[in-house]
């Protein structure tokens, strides 16, 4: 724990230190906007990819342009007092990546401009009134949930033809699983797959959870997008593993470490695109008028390692539409 807070000291003192350049003071004025995350060890290289952007675009930290990042760290209760934080900083602008860094942005300012990079549903949460015209202070991209998981499904019936019943973990917390889960029953009907929702708010609820799916004589498991998941991406992987159950996720991250199947969308294109947002609305676009963009780029991984400790032969087919497979 200590190396992983080093790091994150040095990450954040390291960019925040630095000071406005001759170029920055020509301009008149450094741009300071707030980045709230779990952490920059979680999606580095998408993080990495919104630096890009903003460069590409003219914006270099410490130059005319400040971050302030902030990490929660998987501690979700920070999230009221990050944000209001920024907002006694008096930010221009605030990056909240997913449904539940938006809900607890647009809870601490109805002013501030926020842009989101992969909310799951910003109509259904409820943070915008339509993609096309968003009509507060919020805009950014959407994954689109509800298509997601319709194709994840899809894709987890054609994985594994003889399944009838999938559990789906959920987190009540997160503002899109609601609407998002919602989706995932219709589209389970329509596939004439039973489904078993399984509320879940943290890693000590996989162990009760999993027991829960056994006894009901689960195939398979559909894991819900969220950040809550992703800070225990390891611990989850290895749950599903003992109870020899097939597991479909949104972040390839999930695979990466052992899950079975992830179909969601590409993280550093979303986040380079996000860069855009920023630079629209600090020369004067007002979030309001910006339509919401969703992504365009979604790929599928499959783990074979973990494919033959769970017995299964994934199809040829499948094979063939795979992006990336982990041998």
């Amino acid at each position: 724990m200590t190396s992983r807070r080093t790091f994150l000291v040095n990450v954040t003192g390291g960019l925040l230190a630095v000071p406005l350049c001759v170029g920055a003071q020509q301009t008149g004025k450094a741009y300071r906007i707030g980045f709230v995350w779990d952490s920059p060890t979680v999606w580095p290289h998408a993080l990495e990819a919104f630096r890009q952007g903003l460069r590409e675009l003219g914006w270099v930290e410490g130059q005319n342009i400040i971050v302030e990042y902030r990490w929660a760290e998987g501690r979700f209760d920070r999230l009221p007092g990050l944000m209001t934080e920024l907002v006694h900083l008096k930010v221009d602008l605030i990056v909240a990546p997913t449904s539940i860094y938006t809900g607890a942005a647009k809870r601490a300012t109805s002013t501030i401009p926020i842009v989101f990079v992969s909310h799951a549903d910003p109509v259904g949460s409820g943070h915008v009134a339509s993609l096309a015209r968003p009509g507060a202070n919020a805009t950014g991209l959407t994954i689109i949930m509800s298509e997601t998981m319709a194709k994840s499904l899809e894709l987890l019936k054609a994985t594994i033809p003889g399944i009838t019943r999938v559990a789906v973990i959920w987190d009540p917390a997160t503002p899109s699983h609601v609407p998002g889960l919602k989706a995932v029953e219709a589209v389970g009907r329509t596939l004439d797959l039973r489904l078993q929702p399984l509320a879940v708010r943290g890693a000590t609820e996989f162990d009760n959870a999993f027991s829960a799916m056994v006894r009901e004589h689960a195939g398979a498991v559909l894991v819900l997008s969220t950040p809550l998941y992703m800070g225990e991406s390891k611990r989850l992987a290895e749950v599903a593993l003992t109870h020899k159950l097939p597991t479909m996720f949104g972040p390839r991250e999930h695979v990466e470490v052992g899950g079975l199947l992830s179909y969601g969308p590409d993280r550093a294109d979303l986040y380079r695109r996000a860069a855009a947002y920023v630079d629209k609305i600090l020369k004067g676009a007002n979030p309001a008028d910006l339509p919401v963009q969703q992504a365009t780029k979604f790929e599928l991984v499959i783990n074979l390692k973990t494919a033959k400790a769970l017995g299964l032969t994934i199809p040829q087919s499948v094979l063939l539409r795979a992006d990336e497979v982990i041998q």
